[in-house]
């Protein structure tokens, strides 16, 4: 099948070199010139396990890229994977799917035929935005209607540093639309993922809102799962229990499984805050408050203070040499949005320490946003003189910082995601255990 997707970031990249792996023919439509270029060279314009071989094979063949909306009469599925950034009181900026709609809409009016188009919504956006704010906008554009459009949503259930594995092993596909032409294509779009699965996926076909809410009700049902299990560690902690042991216990329950168990310093990332405070605002808008969804966000917020406050146990932290390792919100990635070691830096700069951070991908991304302190090349860079450490992602490196740890100052470590181990060179903190 030939098909458009709009937008070139996280989720339209790496769909884009997957779609192009199972077959199809995929051309990505982007204002970033610079985008534009790297995928049709065969260079991924992200960093994320496995799509560099993807594009590496693919760009430039079965994979395009381009910045004008003129292929997208051509293509069978144009997939509109647009940023919805936060506002100031938590609800989803349409503006750049708006805008995206626009421009479908406008290149399909160029032409009158009997094609029959569908338009998918992959982007994370609140129930009922397809059909009252999408539609109207791609109407609009499409003054004549020479062609006929369908539209579905199909919201994507993949985790940065692993989306390209995710997006090829699924858990479950979500198909979300009233029309029969629709819901064919879509199954044909999926078909060679299926047939190449060695388990059968299981299929949601559903209405367009409830697949939009679908992906809001996983991603906050998990932002909440980790917030408890924070809660419990904290708790964990005041009375010197492992909140480890805790959750290897209670996950054993099929109930609640083992998956998000892990406490520590907390979520980030570009799903979670942005999702949770999303529904939060959506359903305050019909006059519903939230409250657990509210104290997930709360408790999340909360953690950051909470490790700082541990390295406070151990040591003043005005004047002190302070290691941050981890910048990325996760391992496998170098996405910084909403990452934890943000508002740790920001803390430890109220505190007036000197800090120094260290990433193994995310240094540059972050030296961008928060310019004024230091960037350390390795761990031991960072270390070398320091008189405290803070551990805010988990990267498998700082699992074997022994000899490292020697150079420092004052070895005290606080580990917010439990890869470090202790041991009797250094004075060891875990944030739950």
């Amino acid at each position: 099948m030939d098909i458009s997707i709009v937008g070139s970031g996280y989720v339209g990249t790496t769909i884009a070199a997957c779609f192009a792996e199972l077959g199809h023919t995929v051309t990505t439509i982007d204002i970033d010139e610079d985008i534009v270029k790297q995928i049709n060279a065969g260079e991924p314009p992200i960093h994320e396990p496995g799509l560099d071989s993807l594009i590496a094979t693919h760009g430039g063949n079965r994979l395009t890229a381009t910045k004008s909306y003129d292929i997208v009469p051509e293509t069978a599925v144009t997939i509109l994977a647009l940023p919805t950034p936060p506002t100031s009181d938590g609800s989803i900026d349409l503006s750049y799917m708006e805008t995206g709609a626009e421009a479908v809409g406008t290149a399909l009016d160029k032409v009158n035929n009997e094609h029959q188009h569908v338009i998918v919504t992959k982007s994370t956006v609140v129930p009922t935005t397809t059909e009252e704010k999408l539609v109207p906008a791609i109407e609009s554009a499409a003054i004549s209607r020479g062609t006929d459009f369908f539209v579905a949503a199909n919201p994507e259930f993949q985790r940065e540093g692993s989306a390209v594995s995710d997006f090829l092993n699924p858990d479950k596909l979500v198909l979300g639309t009233a029309d029969p032409v629709a819901s064919e294509r879509l199954r044909e779009l999926y078909d060679p993922l299926r047939e190449k699965s060695e388990t059968e996926v299981p299929l949601v076909e559903t209405g367009i809102a409830e697949a939009e809410m679908i992906k809001y009700a996983n991603n906050t049902f998990l932002a909440s799962k980790v917030s408890l299990i924070n809660d419990i560690g904290n708790i964990c902690k005041q009375f010197d229990v492992d909140a480890y042991e805790v959750a290897d216990a209670i996950g054993l329950d099929d109930r609640i499984s083992e998956r998000f168990l892990r406490s520590g310093v907390g979520w980030g990332g570009s799903c979670f805050g942005k999702d949770t405070k999303a529904i939060i605002a959506a359903a305050k808008s019909t006059g519903y408050q939230s409250k657990m969804l509210s104290a997930a966000i709360t408790l999340n917020e909360h953690q950051p203070r909470r490790l700082v406050e541990l390295v406070e146990k151990h040591t003043t932290l005005s004047g002190s040499r302070v290691a941050v390792l981890g910048l990325a919100f996760k391992p496998g990635t170098d996405d910084i949005r909403d990452s934890q070691a943000l508002p740790v830096i920001e803390i430890l700069q109220e505190r007036d320490a000197e800090i120094v951070a260290y990433d193994p991908v995310a240094t540059e991304p972050m030296r961008e946003q928060i310019p004024q302190i230091e960037y350390a090349q390795s761990a031991r860079n960072a270390l070398a003189g320091a008189h405290a450490a803070v551990v805010l992602t988990g990267w498998d490196e700082f699992a074997s910082l022994d000899a490292e740890f020697a150079q420092m100052e004052s070895p005290i470590v606080v580990d917010g995601r439990r890869i470090i181990e202790p041991s009797q060179n250094i004075v060891y903190e875990g944030m739950t255990w």
